[in-house]
């Protein structure tokens, strides 16, 4: 993964399951990286166990449906 952040993130749409284009969404970076459209985890019992593990702060987390996997794999 690219670790040289001073050029602009872009972002090259890879697919969504969802047929009016709203989330999940999967996105390739120019990074070698991937962004994720989805909904924010806010179940304080599931916050607390990604706290416990190492999330910090300034992260957050989003809940993706299994149907989005597949378009990280075309975008590799």
């Amino acid at each position: 993964m690219s670790t040289d952040h001073d050029e602009p993130l872009s972002l090259v749409f890879l697919g969504t399951p969802s047929a009016g284009g709203n989330c999940p969404t999967a996105y390739a970076t120019n990074r070698g990286t991937f962004v994720v459209q989805g909904s924010k985890v806010t179940d304080p019992a599931a916050l607390a166990q990604l706290r416990e593990r190492g999330l910090p702060d300034h992260e957050t987390a989003v809940e993706i449906p299994a149907s989005l996997l597949p378009y990280f794999t075309e975008g590799a």
